[in-house]
């Protein structure tokens, strides 16, 4: 059997490439600032503001490095052009980009275009076709795989593994993909998708289905009839959630739900015409200011408040401090968000009517909610 190379890292220690903001910028101030405009049009603050607090970099250097990546896309694309079937993949680090070819006598043309030329065997044609190949194997490749892609850098295919050995080792063969062309790399990592928590959207507490009130750290805040201390929790998705970590009602209608490492709290509430409204803090709107609520029955519905600290005598007990709305709900909804603008307000509690006559609901204050037990809300 073909030998492919095995490479052991600990946790999440194989990540290809870093990056960096080096002094090899543009050679002139003029081809600088031209690349500075390319790089950086149509970029919003909040994109640079977030490569300054993600990367490390000053407002400048964020700047600056928009420009070098700008200038290293155009060579890269010229380059990929030229060279044809000989261009090996190119990677840009620390300020320099460095392009590899499999035909040494065109090394000149990319060194002639401002770039680094390293000499490599196989193209980025040959490497796509051999993730193509085991993409085409994915069906057999063994539990203990991960995933693949191409390592351009080390002129690679990476299969990821958790454990190597024959099973890995034939997974490759079966592919057809040339042993000296695959590096193994043995990690402890084992991906999984994200999802992200949102107001409004559903969830499900055991057997019934209630609403995202607002995302906190740590997971969600939500009425606490929906589900006592210890009750199993599935997303919208009905994938798994996590488990309620706080609840009150009757007396109060509070809770809230502690979510796995799948889910990410997010600052956003559906407004359910595919767009969200982003929540910046929970200051309380006035009685009489307009409020809007988001739950999975009804979606995104609106009215006014009428009057706080309402006292409400339902079937299964007394609660107390909620604020009464005009704004209509139904079964499924409870939970669920009200914003007053981008200010969080509270989360569904009940109510008489529907959606189809009108009705008054009642929500559970938001801040209450929060100091209770110690959470702190997403902002946007």
């Amino acid at each position: 059997m073909r030998r492919t190379t095995v490479v052991r890292v600990a946790g999440a220690a194989f990540a290809a490439l870093g990056l960096a903001v080096a002094a090899a910028l543009p050679a002139t101030a003029g081809e600088a600032a031209a690349a500075a405009d390319q790089g950086t049009t149509e970029v919003s603050p909040q994109v640079l503001h977030a490569m300054q607090r993600d990367l490390g970099l000053t407002p400048q250097q964020a700047i600056d490095l928009l420009a070098v990546e700008a200038e290293a896309a155009q060579t890269e694309q010229e380059l990929r052009e030229s060279l044809g079937t000989a261009f090996g993949g190119a990677v840009l680090e620390d300020g320099e980009l460095t392009v590899a070819v499999t035909d040494a006598a065109q090394a000149a043309e990319v060194e002639a275009a401002g770039a680094v030329a390293t000499v490599v065997d196989y193209s980025e044609a040959d490497l796509d076709a051999a993730v193509a190949d085991l993409d085409a194997e994915a069906d057999a490749a063994p539990s203990e795989v991960t995933g693949w892609y191409v390592d351009t850098a080390a002129n690679q295919v990476v299969v990821t593994a958790t454990e190597t050995g024959t099973d890995v080792e034939r997974f490759v063969d079966a592919a057809g993909v040339p042993a000296d062309a695959v590096t193994v790399v043995e990690s402890a990592e084992q991906p999984r998708t994200y999802y992200d928590i949102r107001g409004g959207d559903a969830y499900y507490p055991g057997g019934s289905r209630c609403s995202v009130g607002f995302s906190v750290s740590g997971g969600f805040v939500t009425a606490g009839h929906c589900g006592g201390v210890g009750t199993s929790v599935s997303g919208f998705n009905r994938v798994a959630m996590g488990s309620v970590a706080g609840s009150r009602f009757p007396g109060a209608d509070m809770g809230w739900v502690r979510t796995n490492s799948n889910w990410t709290p997010r600052p956003w509430v559906n407004r359910y015409n595919g767009s969200n409204v982003t929540v910046s803090g929970s200051t309380e709107a006035a009685i009489g200011a307009s409020i809007c609520r988001s739950g999975s029955t009804t979606g995104w519905r609106c009215g006014t408040i009428q009057a706080r600290n309402q006292t409400v005598r339902y079937a299964q007990g007394t609660v107390n401090g909620l604020t009464r709305t005009n704004a209509c709900a139904e079964p499924g909804d409870s939970g669920g968000s009200w914003i007053s603008g981008s200010q969080a307000q509270g989360v569904t509690s009940g109510g008489s009517g529907n959606c189809s006559t009108g009705g008054t609901t009642f929500f559970q204050p938001l801040n209450p909610i929060l100091s209770t037990y110690g959470l702190s809300l997403t902002r946007g």
